[in-house]
């Protein structure tokens, strides 16, 4: 049964540092939805469970088919009424967990303690950790057996410090993933920005910005039927 599900994880935050709002981003959810769900079961999580808050300047500015189509489709919106609590999702039932972007995952999901065991779960019995944009913020904590962080000696992209400048943002957020993954021993890799960018290494799967969400969707595919 693990071999046929994957885990979408949300931000649950709402706010930034500054009282911005923010929340999950809305293409980094749909794009890859739709390369994955014909061939796999996806269940929906966050740290407070139902409906996490959507980004709502994303909803602004992606109106891409399958961005809208996600606001509307019944069964999106089912899993989004029925998304767990992290406390309550056993790592034992998914082949993959995703993290989505959007500033909450650094500001709810990289400190979290609950989030940071679950992961270590995925990453430590050898299963798909991906995470596009913000979303590698999520899996900091990231540890295997050994102690080493999931990005130690990996190659690893996120939303860098470039597009972070460019969007204002710098102090809305505690940390910047680019420096952090660096920080933690990962070899950074990036496109220019908003250019997409996939980097897989061994089984951590990154992306780098909105442009990339269905990348990662496809690599993420990939890697599970090979």
């Amino acid at each position: 049964m693990s071999q046929q599900r994957i885990l979408f994880v949300y931000t649950s935050a709402d706010k930034t540092l500054l009282g911005h709002p923010t929340g999950w981003y809305l293409p980094e959810a749909a794009h890859p939805y739709y390369v994955l769900a014909p061939h796999f079961k996806i269940d929906f999580a966050s740290p407070a469970g139902a409906n996490p808050p959507v980004d709502p300047a994303s909803v602004e500015m992606f109106k891409d088919d399958g961005s809208v189509k996600f606001r509307e489709d019944p069964t999106v919106k089912s899993l989004f009424a029925n998304a767990k609590p992290l406390k309550d999702v056993n790592a034992d039932d998914y082949a993959a967990i995703f993290y989505i972007g959007g500033h909450g995952p650094v500001i709810d999901l990289s400190s979290d303690p609950t989030n940071i065991e679950l992961a270590n779960k995925f990453y430590r019995s050898g299963k798909i950790v991906s995470a596009v944009c913000h979303g590698p913020a999520a899996i900091v904590g990231v540890t295997g057996a050994d102690g080493k962080s999931i990005f130690d000696g990996k190659t690893a992209t996120c939303f860098t410090n470039t597009e972070e400048e460019q969007v204002g943002k710098v102090k809305d957020i505690p940390f910047l993933t680019e420096d952090r993954i660096k920080s933690l021993g990962g070899t950074f890799d990036k496109a220019e920005p908003w250019g997409p960018k996939v980097c897989q290494s061994g089984t951590l799967i990154t992306g780098q910005n909105p442009a990339s969400a269905g990348p990662v969707g496809e690599a993420i595919l990939k890697a599970l039927k090979a």
